[in-house]
């Protein structure tokens, strides 16, 4: 504690306790008459300093910190709240500060802004770290994707071609049949390839680029395809699933649906629903109960595995005329457990693909 006299010249000390004396270092008789700037160094905060002079100007209390220096020249924080005292007629008599050395706190503080720089630090290069690694992964799902097209585009060139030196008949009508599932395939493929995300898959784009080349495909030209598919991201994972799906009801409907060149409408719908993606394949042709029974054929049977890899529900009605397959998947399944060896192999009571 301190106390200084305004009515002396600059304002002097007249009185410090003895715990005073231990923290400055200095005897009693060493600073009594002398302006407690004595105590001020180059570090100290000149701002401050004009803000105490300010106070002490206008009669105020005020609270601040300042790095003063002991008698043997090292510095600590001094914090101190200065208030004038006044006498019985309310004028200001002496000025009083009490005063503590905060150096522990600001060692802490400089402690702990240091540790959160090295913690910034630390965080920065963890992250950049973590963006090399999903950088470097990204581009190797791109070229798995890539390769994987590029595979499935080979695969189903030599269908085609084997198809083409094969007569006419069951065989080349499922070497036909498969070439075009690949071809879906490699289709998703190519999409997961030129996405910017990995791992979505927009079954919107997808639904585009099928009925464009379904339509560019049907030799009916009175046949009809209408798609309304909304823009629906779904995991990479199920891509491949529900391109094969949509590709297999809706080839099947275009080609088993219209026979002697009826006129005839095909329509894919796919919407976000309560239970995840509602997708319906209606057509206005001939109906399940015209159907012939193909024993060769599996599309419905490869379409019923694929609903039940998905965890889906699915639908088959007479919509009197016509088709009506309504499946309804939730839009979190993406665990693929059947295998290929689940496939019925018993005759088709739909329209059959070959």
């Amino acid at each position: 504690m301190v106390l200084t006299d305004p009515h002396q010249p600059d304002n002097p000390m007249v009185w410090a306790n003895d715990a005073f004396l231990t923290l400055t270092g200095y005897a009693r008789d060493e600073i009594i008459g002398r302006n407690c700037r004595m105590f001020q160094g180059p570090e100290t905060d000149q701002s401050e300093v004009a803000r105490l002079r300010a106070a002490i100007d206008a009669n105020r209390t005020i609270e601040l910190e300042l790095v003063n220096y002991r008698k043997d020249g090292s510095t600590f924080w001094n914090g101190m709240t200065i208030a004038p005292v006044r006498d019985a007629a309310g004028q200001v008599s002496h000025f009083f500060a009490a005063q503590a050395d905060m150096t522990g706190k600001h060692s802490l503080e400089v402690a702990m802004k240091h540790a959160n720089l090295d913690l910034e630090r630390r965080v920065e290069e963890h992250t950049a770290d973590l963006r090399a690694a999903l950088e470097q992964k990204t581009a190797l799902l791109h070229e798995v994707d890539h390769r994987v097209k590029n595979n499935l585009q080979v695969i189903s060139s030599l269908m085609l071609l084997k198809a083409r030196r094969t007569p006419q008949g069951d065989a080349r009508d499922a070497l036909h049949g498969m070439a075009e599932r690949i071809g879906a395939l490699s289709t998703v493929h190519r999409m997961l390839y030129s996405a910017g995300d990995v791992t979505r898959f927009n079954l919107q784009e997808f639904a585009d680029d099928f009925v464009s080349d379904l339509v560019a495909g049907i030799d009916n030209a009175s046949t009809e395809v209408h798609a309304e598919i909304d823009s629906i991201a779904v995991s990479a994972a199920m891509a491949a699933p529900l391109a094969l799906m949509m590709h297999e009801l809706a080839t099947n409907a275009v080609r088993h649906a219209f026979p002697d060149k009826r006129a005839g409408r095909v329509t894919i719908t796919a919407q976000h629903c309560a239970e995840g993606l509602r997708m319906l394949i209606e057509d206005d042709g001939i109906g399940l109960s015209s159907g012939v029974p193909n024993p060769g054929g599996f599309g419905r049977s490869l379409v019923e595995m694929v609903v039940r890899q998905l965890r889906g529900v699915i639908v088959w009605s007479e919509s009197l005329p016509g088709t009506r397959v309504e499946i309804t998947v939730p839009l979190d399944a993406i665990s693929l457990q059947s295998s290929v060896g689940e496939i019925g192999t018993g005759p088709e009571p739909y329209r059959p693909t070959q």
